[in-house]
């Protein structure tokens, strides 16, 4: 038996016509989105390698001259080679000696030797054939007590820091990073007891730091634990 409010009644909404498109273009979007943009790089910093060592070759040795087309890509493997060969060459006995006088020489100018020294200092930071790096991931109270955050390990505290500091114990380096970019942070001593060692990895711990916290080491899609309960 129907009713006169029966004919009255919102029909049930109707799922929206393009909403699995739209998911489907996001879904594409997402993955093509990284990749095209790393080819992107990759191609732009190629081209301008090229666009710097190529000219630097005389007309009756450039690469095209021979193939007959313009290969991107060629002035970068000539900067490979050539750099290659200067550090070979600046390993020996007469490359180091050449190094060493040249220096000297920079050294005299006031305002070169600035220059060159700071650049020098920057290049053998970012350069350095060094295995150090940071040792664990740890949790530490800062900026003030019972505010948690999450740090790297590098070494202990040397030398003046570690002797003019009134601690009981020695200091640890510990290197606070910044949300979203963990290349920029905060250089910190504190005591070793007051650092807490996770057992997380080093990348598990940048993981945690660039989401934001949205990303915990072994959380599955649904935001639980990797390691499921069993039901009793």
């Amino acid at each position: 038996m129907t009713t006169p409010f029966d004919e009255l009644q919102v029909p049930a909404k109707k799922p929206r016509r393009f909403a699995g498109l739209r998911a489907s273009f996001l879904t594409g979007l997402v993955v093509i989105a990284p990749v095209g943009l790393t080819l992107w790089l990759m191609w732009s910093v190629v081209g301008w390698v090229d666009g710097f060592v190529l000219p630097l070759i005389p007309h009756g040795y450039k690469p095209e001259e021979y193939i007959g087309i313009n290969l991107r890509g060629v002035g970068v493997v000539i900067f490979l080679i050539f750099t290659v060969i200067v550090g070979w060459i600046a390993k020996g006995l007469i490359g180091r000696s050449l190094i060493h006088f040249a220096e000297s020489l920079v050294n005299r100018m006031p305002v070169v030797r600035s220059i060159y020294s700071g650049v020098k200092q920057i290049a053998e930071t970012v350069f350095a054939q060094s295995e150090s790096s940071f040792e664990k991931a740890c949790l530490i109270q800062y900026p003030r007590k019972d505010i948690w955050a999450v740090g790297f390990i590098s070494i202990e505290a040397k030398g003046e820091i570690n002797q003019k500091a009134q601690t009981g114990s020695n200091l640890v380096s510990v290197f606070v990073p910044t949300t979203p970019n963990p290349t920029s942070g905060f250089l910190l001593f504190f005591p070793r007891e007051d650092v807490i060692e996770l057992d997380m990895s080093i990348e598990d711990a940048a993981k945690l730091v660039i989401s934001a916290g949205l990303v915990y080491p072994g959380q599955t899609k649904n935001g639980e634990s990797g390691a499921k309960s069993k039901a009793s």
